[in-house]
């Protein structure tokens, strides 16, 4: 059975670096809004750009299961009405949904975030306190 993954957790929680280990494991597509936001926009939020990217990427992932294909969704989503969203559309579309939750503590989260700026400024945006 055709599989959706949802990677759920706080910034700096290991989500992509799981989505890119799932998607290897799983034969899957994998689709992280942060990997085009930089690239076609330069930032990580424009003008509600990024809504209308992970929308497009959503509908990307259903029309994937339909024919087969796993798919990983690297998006974050801490609502709950989100994750209830994206369970009822997989499942509407006879894919399995399973949901992949990485928790992270303050400590560890805020080294992660400054080691990838650190190290990886060109595929990653900054965070102020108020987005951890």
């Amino acid at each position: 059975m055709t599989t959706l993954f949802l990677m759920v957790g706080l910034p700096g929680a290991g989500k992509t670096t799981r989505a890119r280990q799932l998607a290897e494991e799983q034969g899957a597509l994998r689709l992280t809004p942060d990997d085009w936001m930089l690239p076609l926009f330069g930032v990580a939020e424009l003008d509600g750009k990024r809504d209308v990217l992970e929308g497009r990427m959503l509908w990307l992932a259903l029309e994937a299961v339909k024919v087969g294909t796993n798919v990983v969704v690297d998006y974050g989503c801490w609502s709950r009405d989100e994750r209830s969203a994206i369970r009822w559309l997989a499942e509407a579309e006879d894919a399995r949904f399973r949901m992949i939750y990485l928790p992270v503590d303050a400590e560890t989260q805020r080294a992660r975030i400054a080691h990838r700026w650190a190290t990886a400024a060109g595929e990653t945006f900054p965070m102020a306190e108020a987005d951890i």
